[in-house]
């Protein structure tokens, strides 16, 4: 069997895998898979390649601290899990619907986009089942030939299109003004101070929108370990693994 027909083979399998496991990228069997087109990737230079531009879709689990499985094989987080708790309420309930990344080259030569798009339904009884997107902004550049740094600079938060947003300003406004607790406020002062954090100053009122940025991004590093025409499987911090599929 030649190595197109090997690679083929490999990404079914490994596809059913996840499938089975609900995207667990620790169970065993997808693990194997995962390890064998690491052997298998046909890109030379995955961090120069044009592959990488491309509208990405997490097909793994998400990979945010303290998800919950639920019965559905989806991933509940809380508001503050997704985006450094940036946004208020923290404690917020959600279920993730999906996680996109765009990556389109940008001006400077090898750096591009690498923002982190979750799609969410609130979950929470005590609020309206609205839905929403966290976007984690961040760039990302070669550090050698297999290894990427991204860097992340902010944050957005806002409702999806068509959702009600009168009802949707109603629960953040009034989010944004309550108290933070002990731990909230040290956790801020600490973002300001570390990475040059400027929090959230209010919603725009006519699309929802809250943001923040960072002058001084947090950093990680990211090892391509697989990069075709369909997938991208990359190894982060922690040894944390995510598999991409190819959108457009």
């Amino acid at each position: 069997m030649n190595n197109i027909a090997t690679i083929l083979e490999t990404k079914m399998a490994l596809r059913e895998a996840l499938k089975t496991y609900d995207g667990d990228v620790k169970n065993q069997k997808v693990k194997a898979k995962i390890e064998q087109l690491s052997q298998l990737n046909p890109i030379e230079k995955p961090t120069h390649s044009s592959l990488l531009e491309s509208h990405w879709l997490l097909i793994s689990a998400p990979s945010f601290p303290q998800g919950q499985k639920l019965s559905n094989g989806k991933y509940a987080y809380t508001l503050g899990k997704l985006a450094f708790n940036m946004f208020q309420p923290t404690n917020l309930k959600l279920v993730i619907d999906s996680v996109k990344q765009p990556v389109v080259l940008l001006g400077e030569k090898s750096k591009r986009s690498h923002d982190i798009v979750v799609e969410f339904s609130i979950i929470d009884e005590l609020f309206p089942p609205l839905k929403g997107i966290v976007r984690n902004l961040a760039v990302c550049y070669p550090v050698d030939n297999k290894n990427l740094q991204a860097e992340f600079t902010g944050g957005i938060f806002a409702p999806q299109k068509g959702e009600n947003l009168s009802t949707w300003k109603d629960i953040f406004v009034q989010a944004k003004a309550s108290k933070k607790g002990l731990k909230e406020q040290l956790m801020s002062v600490f973002f300001k101070l570390m990475f040059g954090l400027t929090p959230p100053q209010g919603m725009n009122t006519e699309t929802g929108e809250i943001s923040f940025t960072m002058k001084r991004s947090p950093k990680g590093r990211l090892e391509i370990l697989f990069l075709d025409e369909e997938l991208r499987i990359t190894k982060g911090k922690k040894e944390n693994i995510l598999i991409f599929e190819r959108m457009v």
